[in-house]
């Protein structure tokens, strides 16, 4: 399956803090804003995107952020899965969109931190985006907000609902792509949820 790919949605929203870098102060900040992250994930060919050591895929989507406005579009992303970090026991899934607001550049930057250590929270790791909101066209740029983002669990109810193969009509294909994507992106997850999607 050499083209087999997958795409899918997911909407992350929280709290950001205005002037704060730090996310967790950010995140519980009585004056913050509400954020939201919709976004479509692209992966052309997921045999080559696992055997990535960056696990590389194309991100694009909208964000509501009172301040600026509601469904404002991205031009530009990037979306990366179990990105290597400097701790080995720790990788990024990285989520970052490039917008444009009143004329003026912005970068939204998110990241989950998966931990691969004893007792771990599994749910809480693949759940909780770290976010900062930048001035600019990168994380280069002035920290303007922080918070953190999250993903419920009727969110990845969606997540998973959403995903479609493609590259490939052939219906077995469709069925190993899936199931081979969703133990990879959600791991332990993908069992418990992936059969509940029927309810509640």
């Amino acid at each position: 399956m050499p083209n087999a790919g997958i795409v899918f949605s997911e909407t992350m929203s929280g709290i950001v803090g205005p002037g704060e870098k730090d996310y967790l102060r950010g995140a519980t900040d009585t004056g913050g804003q509400s954020l939201s992250m919709h976004a479509r994930v692209r992966i052309e060919d997921l045999g080559r995107f696992i055997d990535d050591p960056y696990h590389a895929g194309h991100l694009e989507g909208n964000i509501d952020y009172p301040p600026f406005g509601e469904n404002i579009p991205s031009h530009s992303g990037r979306f990366n899965l179990f990105s290597p970090t400097d701790d080995p026991d720790t990788k990024f899934m990285i989520y970052e969109l490039g917008f444009n607001h009143d004329g003026e550049d912005y970068y939204l930057a998110g990241h989950k931190a998966v931990r691969d250590d004893p007792g771990r929270d599994l749910w809480t790791d693949t759940t909780s985006l770290y976010t900062r909101l930048h001035r600019g066209n990168s994380t280069q740029g002035e920290v303007i907000a922080a918070g953190m983002l999250r993903l419920g669990v009727t969110e990845l109810r969606k997540l998973v609902a959403s995903m479609e193969v493609t590259g490939t009509d052939a219906v077995s294909e469709k069925v190993v792509t899936l199931l081979r994507f969703g133990r990879f992106f959600l791991g332990e997850l993908w069992d418990s949820y992936a059969s509940g999607l029927g309810g509640e």
